[in-house]
């Protein structure tokens, strides 16, 4: 197949209904690829029953792996003995088997024949060597089989490694990586074939580090949880509550196979589970799946495992101050050299744990991956740490950090002898603006030169690379900044919002309109983008300043100018584009609806939330659903726009939130139009692409829409019916029926007849009036209060 050809996954096909398999196809599905599910044909009754106990088991997952659920009708389920002869209808198949060698080798044979001609045939496999697997495969398939290891879960981890073989065709490896990142929304590391590749190698090596210095320092699987999560850029559930998440059992096998793959390798001694594992694991107690792990929930209260006791006391955790003062330090050398120099316990086990994975990583850089740049990707994407290992060293100062692992190898406080190696002391660090070390190489390597990485403007970076560009400013005021990124279209302004989780306060609303005004006169069309959250709504801080001093007046201006930057954006002269990644909550949502067109990031969550401070949508957006109402309606027959509202009513009632993009457009928040974009960092990419082909198009504003056909007082009363059966079976409170009967009031149009003519402007004003009537009640009042001290909403 020629390189430059295009590849296009018609069908796909997961061979596998596991837990890792199912999934798969289940983002598959997620990206409009149809999948073949396949498995073992069941031995009692429906031959596919074990795939779709498989289907029916994603709909129980949390977090959900599909993004809307209706995506699982995509998935088809078959089994071995039947429906093979499918298989000639798939480009990609994935296989999901267990590790087995004898049991791959054999469903490999079995497939052969019922392959497409050009399909691709990738292994999920973590433990296993993928040229070993390849050697299994029959010779004329060879070129066009791979490694393609997804984390789990696949919806939501951002790394897959993709492994070739000595017989891998290059081309075919270079379109399944433009095809997984563009397509999948995937960072890709190409791995070398290794036990564990690289993700696994470093992060079950740093597993069993904080292990060994726990047990070596006499310290608490609490207290170091306390002290390897977030403190030191590790996700929230650390080490151990990390462990009980994945499963001890499946841990001690990823542990396993270290030992048994990895027999020459200096810290083999480390390679084994520790007693109290085993233990545990001998006892049933696999961690969450069981209830039980090295944590367990007993009642509200969170008890953890004591060695000394062999029983569960309560989880305490807790870093000794002295300590947490040196975590506070915000220079790394700095933070590193007074870990360093502490005598404290803890102290000497954050310097310990860090020593030993930099040690790892410099002694086996040249065997396990291409780069330091990939090591530090697979790292960040894979488990979630905010900065790779090399990232973090280089930080600390690489010289001072390597002669300090220097003395400790040489003073036998290191977990292995064995010496760092030579380019360690010769380098001042690994990435610079030329590029990452290769050790292999003993060169620095460049990024991939694959066109695909072309679309990422604002691509990833590791510390030491050059500093991305900032575009040239053409405006900014307190609230908003409007710019260009001449590289990708000077004619396209880019409006980023500059607040705190970008809420939307007075000084973003004059931002925002000043910045379409001025688009309007000098550029072509202008983008809403910025890095996530798109924005959490208004500023909840300025409003409820505002109602101390009682300025109502005031608010009811604010909101005025709400809907008018809302307006601006549906009316503006120039294709408005809002680029979304992230949550675009209540009044963030609003401006969403308004723009012209949404390119919208997989992982965003869209929601017309203000029902949990006790307010309604009145940034124009219970206008624009009784806008749209009234447009659907003119297709229905009856012409009757309650149906459009009393769906739309119970979602800003209930506060519904879409959770994925796909969700968004369920509930109305994004167009069918819209574009839904996987990998986020192509978004700025495609939404200026798509503002330029909305401007060179011809591009005309709607016009303001007069004769919309509202619900009125019949509207208002049906919906009332509803919140009256709600109330009386307990599900709202007495004041969210007040504020959902507000809400039914601006859908509806307000108290007038059914099937009234009104224009936007009426609508905007009942919406307006609405909002701050709600604003004047006490217990609006008291969930904005609650909301700005605990960030929850408040039930009253």
């Amino acid at each position: 197949m020629n390189g430059n050809s295009n590849f296009i996954v018609r069908k796909a096909a997961v061979l596998g209904a596991g837990v890792m398999g199912a999934q798969i196809a289940a983002h598959l599905a997620n990206a409009d690829v149809p999948v073949v599910l396949f498995d073992l044909p069941a031995k009692e009754g429906d031959p596919n029953g074990i795939v779709k106990k498989a289907i029916d088991g994603l709909k129980k997952l949390d977090p959900a792996p599909w993004a809307t659920r209706d995506r699982l009708n995509y998935i088809d389920a078959a089994n071995y003995d039947q429906n093979l002869a499918l298989l000639g209808e798939c480009d990609l198949v994935i296989e999901a088997i267990a590790e087995k060698m004898e049991w791959k080798e054999d469903l490999y044979r079995k497939i052969a024949p019922h392959l497409a001609p050009g399909a691709i045939i990738a292994s999920n496999t973590s433990g296993l060597s993928i040229n070993k697997l390849s050697d299994t495969v029959p010779a004329d398939r060879r070129a066009r089989f791979c490694g393609i290891h997804f984390f789990n879960p696949p919806r939501y981890m951002h790394l897959v490694e993709l492994i070739a073989t000595r017989d891998t065709d290059p081309a075919m490896l270079d379109q399944l990586e433009t095809w997984v990142t563009s397509r999948l929304g995937k960072g890709i590391v190409r791995a070398k074939d290794t036990p564990n590749f690289v993700a696994n190698r470093v992060g079950v090596f740093s597993i069993l580090a904080v292990m060994h210095h726990t047990q070596a320092f006499g310290l608490g699987f609490d207290e170091v949880d306390a002290l390897t999560g977030p403190k030191i850029g590790r996700p929230k559930s650390a080490t151990y509550r990390t462990a009980d998440v994945v499963g001890l059992d499946t841990l001690a096998h990823v542990i396993g196979t270290m030992q048994s793959t990895l027999p020459n390798d200096p810290w083999h001694p480390h390679f084994a589970a520790p007693a109290w594992l085993a233990a545990l694991i001998q006892n049933g107690a696999l961690g969450q799946k069981t209830r039980c792990g090295i944590f367990k929930k007993e009642g509200k209260a969170i008890h953890v495992l004591d060695l000394a006791s062999q029983g569960y006391l309560p989880s305490a955790g807790e870093i000794a101050p002295e300590v947490a003062d040196i975590l506070k330090i915000r220079n790394p050398a700095e933070k590193f050299a007074a870990l360093r120099a502490s005598s404290h316990k803890q102290a000497q086990f954050l310097w310990a744990i860090f020593r030993d994975i930099f040690h790892y990583c410099a002694y086996h850089l040249a065997d396990i991956a291409d780069n330091a740049r990939d090591v530090d990707f697979a790292m960040r994407w894979g488990f979630g740490w905010t900065q790779g290992p090399f990232e973090t060293w280089q930080a600390a100062g690489w010289k001072a950090i390597a002669e300090a692992v220097q003395a400790d190898i040489a003073a036998g406080r290191a977990m292995s002898s064995a010496p760092l190696p030579a380019w360690v002391l010769e380098r001042n660090g690994v990435h610079e603006p030329a590029g990452s070390w290769s050790a292999a190489e003993q060169a620095l390597k460049p990024r991939s030169s694959l066109p695909v990485y072309q679309r990422q403007l604002f691509p990833e970076t590791v510390l030491g690379e050059t500093p991305r560009s900032q575009g040239e400013t053409l405006w900014e005021n307190d609230g908003v900044r409007l710019w260009t990124l001449p590289q990708a279209d000077a004619r396209i302004g880019i409006v980023s919002f500059k607040s705190k989780m970008h809420a939307i306060g007075d000084e973003v609303l004059d931002g925002v309109i000043e910045a379409v005004a001025r688009a309007e006169r000098q550029l072509d069309g202008v983008v809403l983008w910025h890095e996530p959250p798109f924005a959490v709504g208004a500023n909840l801080q300025q409003v409820s300043e505002a109602i101390k001093a009682g300025q109502f007046d005031l608010l009811e201006k604010t909101v005025a100018k709400f809907q008018r930057a809302s307006m601006t954006l549906r009316y503006a002269k120039v294709p408005t584009v809002a680029a979304v990644q992230g949550m675009a909550l209540g009044g963030g949502c609003e401006f969403v609806m308004h723009a012209a067109h949404r390119v919208v990031a997989l992982e965003s969550y869209i929601g017309l939330v203000e029902a949990g401070v006790g307010l309604i949508p009145a940034g124009a957006g219970s206008k624009e659903f009784a806008r749209r109402a009234s447009e659907l309606a003119k297709t229905q027959a009856g012409n009757d726009p309650f149906p459009y509202i009393q769906n739309v009513f119970t979602t800003i009632a209930m506060a519904k939130v879409g959770k994925s993009a796909l969700e968004a457009k369920d509930y109305g928040f994004i167009q069918e139009a819209d574009d839904v974009v996987f990998n986020p960092h192509e978004l700025l990419y495609i939404a200026l692409k798509r503002a330029r082909a909305m401007a060179d198009a011809g591009y005309r504003p709607p016009l303001p829409a007069r004769n919309i056909k509202v619900c009125g007082r019949p509207g208002i009363a049906t919906l009332e019916l509803m919140l009256t059966n709600m109330a009386e079976g307990g599900f709202i409170s007495p004041y969210d029926y007040r504020v959902a009967r507000s809400a039914a009031v601006a859908l509806c149009g307000g108290d007038v007849e059914p099937g009234s003519l009104v224009d936007e402007e009426w609508l905007l004003t009942v919406e307006r009036r609405e909002f701050v009537e709600l604003l004047k009640t006490e217990k609006t009042q008291q969930r904005i209060a609650h909301m700005l001290e605990t960030g929850k909403p408040l039930r009253n």
